[in-house]
């Protein structure tokens, strides 16, 4: 996500970071750099001009002209105003002092509602040991209600429906007295897809809105429609005063328009960012971050956080024990494939890196697929085997590959690979350091 726009910031930048001492004129080149990459990267116009002006203002002061490092500190003022622009912090969703919290799902057809519905109910389930329920409010879409139901049962989330009704109204009303009676602490109303034009749909979502009298109203948008969000963004939130965003596909090819734009247009949070298909792939936006990230600073603060939800914390004491007496075997590296596969996908993982850009990770492709073939090669030796690698002779290895069916320079690979991890780990421990909680939850995971 973000590929151009990075590019073109990058080249921006190098203006203000290749001279000692700037200059007014060399802002002001610097600066429509940035304004056409963010145009091009399909930023709303307003949203741009009000960006440039203020980091203009700020960068011919005297704290970047009279800086020891202006360069840098136009990069600080950019990352600053890109945050301020995206909404500053983080916002949580918005819960009833009196269960069950109404959550309202909107937006146009295709954007990913029905998912994100079962996405954002199955992280409140996990990380907040919430009771959600899914209403099936959409009557028109055909298979629509079996697409919430095959989500539902993927996430473990209960789907409410009313069979034979086709007043999206009356089930909505029904759906939360059902969740009020049963003792569920989260309602998701699954409405119906529309476009903005259709008047006799989007009437109706406003009598679902004075139905039931939501807490939140989330707006679904596909981060691939770019400066078109804020069309979307405006007219839905003049109708219903939506609560917060959800920006779907921030994996795909988007421009990053959506993100930048839609929070200054309407003055509402972008609250979720879905990156992927599968149900655990949501993330909770964080406007510093997702700054950073378009700045190639990183966001080692979001891999932190799903490596601590990932990986257990009993087995990495476990395993840094492990490691300080040298009994690191290839059973525990089997372990660590299974605790990696949980933070999801390893290229996004790895842009989350200071410094790897945006599309950096696409002449470096992770081959997600090699990883059952690697469990197959572990699960093939003996217990004596995992064990003590050493004793793996030419023999063993023929056997176990046509055991896990590989060749044996994959079996090679393998255990060249896990002996570099244990080099890897034992200069990693520092002489007998701890590194911290983030340390010690990272080890092992065979990068």
């Amino acid at each position: 996500m973000f590929e151009g726009l990075m590019s073109k910031m990058e080249s921006a930048f190098r203006i203000f970071k290749s001279k000692g001492k700037l200059t007014p004129a060399d802002i002001k080149a610097g600066m429509r750099e940035i304004r056409l990459a963010l145009l091009e990267a399909d930023v709303n116009y307003k949203v741009v001009r009000e960006f440039v002006n203020r980091v203009s203002e700020r960068a011919v002061g005297a704290e970047v002209l009279e800086n020891i490092n202006p360069g840098h500190q136009v990069v600080k003022i950019v990352d600053e105003e890109l945050t301020k622009i995206m909404g500053e912090q983080q916002e949580k969703l918005i819960t009833a002092s009196n269960p069950p919290t109404i959550i309202m799902m909107v937006g146009l057809n295709g954007a990913g509602k029905t998912v994100h519905s079962g996405k954002i109910a199955l992280k409140l389930m996990r990380d907040n040991n919430k009771r959600p329920l899914l209403v099936a409010c959409d009557v028109y879409r055909p298979a629509a209600v079996k697409q919430l139901e095959i989500v539902g049962e993927k996430a473990g989330v209960p789907v409410f429906k009313l069979e034979g009704s086709s007043d999206p109204v009356d089930i909505a009303r029904k759906g939360v007295e059902h969740a009020r009676k049963n003792g569920y602490d989260t309602v998701f109303l699954d409405t119906a897809g529309r476009m903005q034009i259709d008047e006799m749909l989007m009437d109706e979502v406003k009598e679902i809105k004075d139905a039931v009298n939501p807490h939140e109203i989330l707006l679904v948008i596909d981060a691939m429609i770019g400066q078109e969000s804020v069309n979307v963004a405006e007219t839905f939130n003049n109708l219903l005063d939506i609560t917060g965003v959800v920006l779907t596909k921030l994996d795909g090819d988007t421009r990053g328009g959506a993100a930048l734009s839609v929070r200054f247009v309407t003055g509402k949070p972008i609250k979720y960012v879905g990156t992927g298909e599968k149900l655990d792939t949501l993330d909770e936006f964080h406007p510093n971050r997702m700054a950073s990230r378009i700045l190639g600073m990183g966001d080692i603060l979001t891999m932190v956080e799903k490596a601590q939800q990932a990986i257990d914390d009993k087995k990495a004491e476990e395993l840094e024990k492990k490691f300080r007496e040298q009994s690191f075997t290839l059973e525990d590296y089997l372990d660590q494939f299974e605790q990696m596969k949980k933070m999801g996908s390893m290229e996004q993982i790895l842009e989350m890196l200071p410094g790897v850009k945006p599309g950096a990770m696409k002449d470096f492709k992770i081959d997600e697929k090699q990883m059952p073939r690697l469990e197959a090669i572990i699960k093939s030796m003996t217990k004596q085997e995992r064990d003590k690698p050493d004793i793996i002779n030419a023999s063993r290895k023929r056997r176990i590959a046509a055991g896990s069916g590989n060749s044996v320079e994959e079996v090679n690979k393998l255990l060249k690979n896990f002996e570099q991890t244990k080099q890897l780990m034992k200069q990693f421990m520092g002489g007998g350091k701890r590194k911290g909680k983030f340390g010690r939850k990272m080890m092992g995971l065979p990068f």
